[in-house]
């Protein structure tokens, strides 16, 4: 499955049953601190006027700062308090069945470490910076909290009935890339977004990718970019309506997407709700390896 975490690049306690290391907070060098430090004021600051405020509230809420990688247990104690959700450190790729336990026992496993300066501004597998930043603020949110308890124990079935392919991509174009209206306007609450300073404004201000209404089933159907900007973002009325989707029984939605034609990511489709017809431009001039 495509949401999988971080390959081993942190050399910590040996891991659980359960894929889950002791962080050691304490072994982080400064050097490493100061990555977040300057990672943390950057996205911050592109954030404002494009985060879901939901997100924005969470990350006062929850006293994110930019003093130095979070100790995933103190956080995990503030965040306890709100939703009932853990943060917990992984070291490498979390197989399915255990992602989707933790999951649906409110435990986010979170790549523990951080991004090597050579790679600070595009890193494609996800580290603590992308978890801390990206995922933990949402979870802080009642409702998104409920939604991926309710993905986690969607994931457990979806592994059963064959179908894990259709629900990847509906983590991948709400959990990770997802946009939602907030009083008129297009706002960002996926942790792929959020944690990027290039797709922050891109999801939102270039004329390039197309952005339609959330539909289950269109979704379920739709290919993903996992190596550049997404060409097509999902954008969802409210996080209600996406629980509400999601406490729906899939099993007819699984038979009803089951052997029809995928969508190419960049394609529109008939019934589709098309808030922004994209240029594609971006993508035509080669993406990210055409710059």
């Amino acid at each position: 499955m495509d949401t999988a975490f971080a390959k081993n690049r942190y050399h910590g306690a040996p891991r659980a049953a359960d894929f889950t290391i002791d962080q050691a907070w304490e072994t982080y060098s400064p050097a490493e601190h100061d990555r977040w430090d300057r990672l943390f004021r950057r996205q911050k600051e592109i954030t404002k006027g494009r985060a879901s405020q939901a997100a924005l509230d969470a990350m006062h809420q929850l006293e994110l700062s930019p003093s130095g990688i979070p100790h995933m247990g103190r956080l995990s104690d503030k965040l306890e308090a709100l939703t009932g959700w853990r943060v917990v450190p992984v070291a490498e790729l979390v197989p399915d069945e255990i992602f989707f336990d933790h999951l649906a026992n409110r435990r986010f496993p979170a790549g523990a470490f951080i991004r090597p300066e050579e790679e600070f501004d595009y890193l494609q597998e996800p580290d603590i910076f992308h978890d801390i930043f990206g995922h933990v603020p949402m979870l802080a949110n009642p409702v998104f909290a409920d939604f991926m308890e309710a993905y986690g124990k969607g994931g457990q079935r979806a592994m059963r009935l064959g179908q894990l392919h259709n629900l990847a991509r509906l983590y991948w174009y709400t959990v990770e890339f997802g946009l939602i209206r907030e009083e008129g306007e297009l706002r960002i609450y996926g942790a792929g977004i959020l944690s990027s300073p290039q797709e922050t404004v891109f999801a939102l201000e270039d004329a390039s990718p197309n952005r339609i209404g959330f539909d289950l089933k269109r979704l379920m159907r739709t290919k993903y970019i996992i190596d550049d900007f997404q060409q097509t973002y999902f954008v969802i009325p409210s996080f209600e309506a996406l629980l509400e989707t999601c406490y729906k029984d899939f099993g007819d939605v699984y038979a009803e997407v089951k052997g029809l034609p995928d969508h190419e990511a960049h394609e529109l489709a008939p019934g589709d709700e098309v808030i922004t017809r994209g240029t594609l431009d971006y993508f035509r001039k080669g993406g990210r390896k055409g710059r």
